[in-house]
């Protein structure tokens, strides 16, 4: 007995379609912002204009650690600041001294060094990729809003795939 699989209605499968593209664009969307960390890399928002045109505002930097006295000229580290608020800043690096254990380092948009040395200690490591714009976006997507959010669409998907069964069922038990 040959056994033939039943066509959806349009609409049981427009539901199923929509909760899965919904489910999809959730997953695809988290992958820059957790698969990264299985590699050794730390994510920042670049929060302050003091890199560009490097690295704009709005900046997903990825920073993985590596031995401070590798660092060379010009490249871009991550740093926590010697500031009370330990703020987390990126900035190029203009000169390291691994006889003294520190950095000096320059915004690029600054005229002028930063005033501090950066003690080997506060360093967090080298920036290796800047992708502008994502750092609002996975700052927005990992705070309150976006956790509602991102609860709110696997709600709506679940919706539409019970949906699409209910109207399946119902298509089956009509035949």
């Amino acid at each position: 007995m040959k056994r033939t699989k039943k066509k959806k209605s349009p609409v049981a499968a427009f539901c199923s379609a929509l909760g899965t593209v919904l489910l999809t664009v959730l997953i695809l969307a988290c992958i820059p912002l957790t698969i990264p960390k299985a590699f050794g890399f730390q994510m920042y928002t670049v929060i302050s204009g003091s890199m560009e045109p490097a690295i704009p505002t709005g900046s997903l930097v990825y920073v993985r650690y590596e031995e401070p006295d590798t660092i060379v000229k010009d490249d871009v580290i991550a740093f926590y600041s010697n500031n009370a608020d330990g703020s987390i800043i990126t900035h190029r690096v203009v000169s390291n001294s691994p006889a003294m254990g520190q950095f000096i380092t320059k915004g690029d948009a600054n005229e002028e060094k930063d005033m501090n040395p950066i003690p080997y200690n506060n360093y967090i490591g080298k920036v290796k990729l800047s992708v502008p714009v994502v750092g609002g976006i996975a700052q927005t997507a990992t705070g309150t809003a976006g956790k509602i959010a991102a609860a709110s669409l696997i709600g709506l998907a679940v919706i539409l795939e019970i949906v699409a069964a209910m109207l399946d069922r119902r298509d089956d038990e009509a035949e």
